[in-house]
């Protein structure tokens, strides 16, 4: 996909959405940990499979949109990751909500010393329960497509379990 594409249809569509923070928003910012497994096929396959570490922040809006944006690390493939999410907030009980959504962004990997920035995208569903005003946590399950391929080496997707605790102001 040209990255010109993504990056214009990322622009328009938060353009678009400005007039929605006016509305009912709380901030946050939070951190996470969790597990990841990396699919990693070709000549310098492997177990993609390590801990991973993420910072994010964002806002939730009308109590049911929440957007996003999310730094993660993984040392077993020097990956950073940089990525743009949406989700839609289902109550399901006065202090849990359900969601599912999706995601965008780059992931720079390290591979047998071989390092590539790529476009990755994928979708992420979980719960999320309201300990108070101030304070939320949330298990999230996402599932992430790469394009990483080098020296032949493809790393093909990536899957996360991530606990996460944020703090709204």
């Amino acid at each position: 996909m040209n990255k010109f594409t993504v990056i214009s249809t990322l622009i328009l569509a938060s353009s678009v959405a400005l007039p929605a923070f006016a509305a009912d928003t709380d901030w946050f910012v939070g951190g996470g940990v969790g597990y990841q497994q990396d699919t990693i096929k070709g000549a310098n396959e492997q177990n993609g499979e390590d801990a991973t570490y993420q910072l994010r922040g964002g806002a939730i809006i009308n109590d049911h949109h929440r957007v996003m944006g999310t730094y993660s690390y993984m040392d077993k493939s020097s990956q950073n990751m940089f990525l743009a999410s949406y989700d839609y907030l289902i109550p399901v009980a006065q202090k849990v909500n359900l969601f599912a959504g999706v995601s965008a962004g780059l992931a720079d990997n390290k591979i047998s010393n071989e390092s590539s920035t790529d476009f990755v995208w994928g979708g992420q569903v979980g719960a999320m329960y309201e300990i108070n005003d101030s304070w939320s946590t949330d298990l999230t399950y996402r599932y992430l497509d790469q394009d990483y391929s080098e020296q032949a080496t493809k790393l093909d997707y990536s899957q996360q379990v991530v606990w996460s605790v944020d703090y709204k102001f």
